[in-house]
């Protein structure tokens, strides 16, 4: 993007994540479960995060997020009552201090989110 800022990645050396291996901790929604493995890499949160079938976030979110659904159907809605359904293949991203937003899945989800 030229003249633009971007994703500023520094002091991360290459590597490699083998998702089997990274351990799970499991999160309460509202409703539902979820299912979070995170990496964190320098200043970069990485997670790949499972929702149960009928997950609600216990909260509304402020922090930037680029999220990709991998599997499943993801329901977000934004406090100021826009709503949007992803399915896998799509995507979202929110700056930090941005639009506040949660998730909830009727059917369940699986997600790669980058913080």
């Amino acid at each position: 993007m030229a003249g633009g800022s971007r994703l500023n990645l520094v002091d991360i050396p290459f590597g490699v994540t083998d998702w089997a291996t990274v351990p799970v901790s499991e999160h309460a929604g509202e409703t539902g479960m979820a299912y979070w493995q995170t990496v964190e890499v320098g200043t970069v949160r990485l997670r790949r995060v499972v929702y149960s079938p009928g997950y609600l976030a216990d909260h509304w979110c402020r922090r930037g997020h680029v999220l990709l659904v991998l599997a499943g159907e993801l329901h977000s809605e934004l406090e100021d009552g826009r709503r949007f359904v992803l399915s896998a293949g799509m995507n979202y991203q929110v700056q930090h201090g941005g639009e506040a937003h949660r998730s909830s899945t009727p059917t369940g989800a699986t997600l790669f989110i980058v913080d």
